[in-house]
């Protein structure tokens, strides 16, 4: 890899310590995180109590905050997903994490299916959904056009065999049926602000950074068609709040705010908040 090839030299804050480059994808033009840890490797990145998806603990005032703010995001989401209206509310959550999202959609009449590689937030998806979350493996047992809807809610950057795991999923996913991918923006004010200490670069957990045109050209390939994209609010403020900590060596409350909610307001201009939602149709028949 030559150096000119590089955009970003960033460091991983949460495990490691190790330094990674950015460089970015000819074809697709996101940007991709060099070296990309091994399979055999990689869930040793994701080793650390902090890591807050994989688990429910509200050890401190930020877990706290996290967790009230996902009960609204849960809302949030659910009433997009209702939104399309499938006929039979067949959902499948990929990446599902402790299985939040995937209970409330339960009681609200969708039969769930999830995926989560982690044994111990899996453990915890499964008391809340009577056992419907299942290892990654799982993915290629499922028959062909088996889901009305499929949720990736901030996991796409986190897959290997990147373009292996969508085609997987455009086949279990239903003709007309709708894919929603969630992922950090690095075309924000936020990305731009904090450059190498943007906390949602989380290298090597992130081995893809994804803008609006990359996600296009990505999906098409597999006659997902991108119909709508949204922005998700609250992320700017947890991802500056992280930032801060990253680049001065504390959480600085007021500042990490401050940051995330002019990222909010300078989105309401140029549609580029933290964090975008897309929403993408199966096209294939």
């Amino acid at each position: 890899m030559n150096n000119d090839d590089v955009i970003l030299t960033v460091k991983d804050y949460s495990v490691s310590g190790e330094s990674f480059q950015l460089v970015e994808n000819p074809e697709y033009g996101f940007l991709e995180t060099k070296p990309q840890p091994s399979k055999d490797k990689l869930p040793a990145y994701y080793q650390s109590e902090d890591y807050i998806s994989h688990t429910d603990a509200k050890r401190n005032l930020f877990e706290k905050i996290y967790h009230s703010v996902r009960v609204f995001a849960l809302e949030k989401k659910l009433g997009l997903i209702n939104s399309f209206n499938s006929e039979n509310k067949n959902l499948l959550d990929v990446g599902c994490g402790t299985g939040d999202f995937l209970m409330a959609a339960k009681e609200n009449g969708w039969t769930v299916s999830g995926i989560e590689p982690n044994e111990q937030a899996r453990e915890i998806a499964n008391k809340k959904t009577n056992n419907s979350v299942f290892e990654t493996n799982a993915l290629l047992k499922f028959e062909v056009s088996s889901f009305d809807v499929i949720t990736l809610w901030h996991v796409l950057e986190h897959l290997t065999d990147l373009e292996e795991q969508i085609e997987i999923f455009r086949k279990i996913l239903k003709p007309n049926g709708i894919i929603v991918v969630a992922v950090p923006n690095y075309y924000s004010f936020d990305a731009k602000h904090y450059k190498k200490f943007w906390a949602a670069y989380d290298v090597p957990r992130h081995l893809w950074h994804f803008n609006k045109t990359s996600i296009k050209k990505l999906f098409s390939k597999f006659s997902l068609d991108l119909i709508k994209i949204k922005p998700m609010w609250f992320d700017a403020f947890y991802v500056s709040l992280l930032s801060e900590k990253y680049k001065t060596g504390t959480m600085n409350p007021v500042k990490g705010f401050w940051f995330g909610l002019l990222s909010n307001l300078k989105s309401l201009r140029t549609k580029e908040a933290s964090s975008l939602i897309y929403i993408l149709k199966n096209t294939k028949n």
